[in-house]
């Protein structure tokens, strides 16, 4: 099952017996958790029926006695084993899984890595409880999750605030999500969000960013680029150079990718270049004017010798017109001048 199908079935309240959540993404172990605690019982209920634990201050023989009781004036009695991962004795709670209560509605929260479901606990867990596994999204994957986000919040958002989001935040949910709920609070049901709001709310600033920097790049605009550069180096901080050098090698990576079907089909360039829509491939095409093949590869390069300079490593063999420098601010302007000469 999906989370979308897990989710729908607990608000339409068909639960199973025994919720095993694990894996390396926690934001959807804690979503999935947070809606069992909040749909299972009633409010009024909750302090009677509904026990939350903790795997660093429980063992499985006190777990057990948790989970054979019966629930006061009830239905059921809700159980959520938290941190499980720190628990000893987890594989103890196999005699339980194969015989459940069946007035206990009992979850387990294993987060930060998978469980392995070879061993005896986990061939149980298969046949008599559900289990889901909350998988880390890769980078690419982050934007659509952005958008169906705020689409379950009943607010909309441009492609440029996704983008922008998306780039300084990256693949950490809780704190996409963190932010996002920011949004829907301070903006009217119906809204659009807009890089304006993102500059507003949550406090990256709409002009200089990585993403407006790639713009700059793409169109050779020095100016622009100067500007940029220089609000960076004020705020090296809130602006770390390893990350800007990350999202320009993506940035230049796709760029090299699209020198390869340039003459294609739109539909064939977005595959390749793993994007969804035109609206992000413009600035790619822009892109392939002003660098030609065998700059973007000297371009892609000098990404890979920054990199080592800025984690204190020197190149054995450097490029031309390189440098001593070490601190961020001197690096970064030296790399961009490279980029645009």
């Amino acid at each position: 099952m999906t989370i979308h199908d897990i989710l729908r079935d607990i608000r339409a309240r068909k639960f199973a017996n025994v919720y095993f959540l694990h894996g390396e993404e926690p934001f959807f172990i804690d979503q999935i958790s947070d809606v069992i605690e909040a749909n299972a019982l009633p409010e009024a209920e909750r302090s009677f029926n509904q026990t939350v634990l903790y795997g660093k201050d429980v063992d499985a023989i006190s777990l057990l006695d948790y989970l054979r009781r019966y629930p006061m004036m009830s239905e059921r009695q809700v159980v959520i084993l938290r941190e499980a991962q720190e628990m000893k004795g987890v594989g103890d709670l196999l005699g339980y899984i194969e015989n459940q209560m069946p007035t206990t509605l009992f979850v387990v929260c294993f987060k930060h890595k998978k469980y392995d479901l070879n061993t005896k606990l986990g061939k149980a867990l298969k046949a008599h409880a559900l289990v889901f596994e909350s998988k880390k999204l890769y980078d690419n994957q982050v934007p659509d999750w952005i958008t169906g986000y705020c689409k379950e919040h009943k607010i909309g958002i441009e492609p440029a605030a996704t983008a922008l989001l998306a780039d300084y935040l990256g693949a950490d949910l809780a704190k996409v999500a963190n932010e996002l709920d920011k949004l829907a609070l301070n903006l009217p049901a119906g809204a659009t969000v807009t890089p304006n709001h993102v500059q507003e709310y949550v406090g990256i600033s709409k002009d200089y960013n990585v993403f407006e920097l790639q713009k700059a790049l793409a169109t050779k605009d020095l100016a622009k680029t100067a500007r940029i550069e220089q609000y960076f180096a004020a705020n090296i901080r809130r602006n770390p150079f390893i990350v800007t050098l990350s999202s320009l090698y993506g940035f230049f990576s796709k760029v090299y990718a699209l020198h390869f079907v340039k003459n294609a089909p739109e539909a064939e360039q977005l595959k390749t270049l793993d994007l969804r829509s035109e609206w992000f491939l413009r600035d790619y095409k822009a892109a392939i004017q002003h660098y030609s093949l065998d700059k973007t590869v000297a371009i892609l390069g000098w990404l890979r010798e920054y990199d080592l300079r800025a984690k204190g490593v020197y190149p054995e063999n450097p490029s031309p017109e390189t440098s001593d420098n070490t601190d961020e601010p001197a690096l970064m302007k030296e790399l961009f001048w490279k980029i645009l000469h």
